[in-house]
């Protein structure tokens, strides 16, 4: 486990600081938010870490748009946890979707895309699917 509980303590820390001065609607908010969603995941804490991703993936596309890096990188974060947690189909449509706009606003060979089309495939697989993406 490493760090990662020191980690969360930390992170819950500075998001409820954060919640507190800059308000839960900030983006800098909702990305701590998301970053302490992965940490979670990473201490195996799936349903937690899915319920704050939900929650701060909903919040980032009323303030900064459904094809925001930011939002973008928070609905790869929730993909991750619903997979995690064997929700394949969910986790699809949501790579589905984070892909097309990643391959839209960042282009075919950025990094971020590339993952996008990695963690799609991951799910196919998952789903016993085999198609083109």
């Amino acid at each position: 486990m490493g760090e990662h509980p020191q980690a969360r303590d930390l992170q819950n820390d500075a998001v409820a600081r954060l919640r507190r001065v800059l308000g839960e609607d900030h983006p800098e908010t909702l990305q701590a938010v998301s970053l302490l969603g992965l940490t979670l995941g990473s201490l195996g804490e799936h349903r937690q870490a899915r319920d704050l991703q939900t929650d701060a993936l909903i919040r980032l596309r009323r303030v900064l748009g459904h094809s925001h890096p930011t939002t973008l990188t928070s609905a790869s974060r929730l993909a991750a946890d619903l997979r995690e947690l064997g929700e394949y189909q969910q986790a699809r449509a949501l790579d589905q979707d984070t892909l097309a706009r990643r391959r839209r606003v960042l282009g075919e060979d950025h990094p971020d895309t590339l993952t996008s089309g990695d963690n799609l495939a991951a799910d196919l697989n998952a789903l016993g699917e085999h198609e083109r993406i």
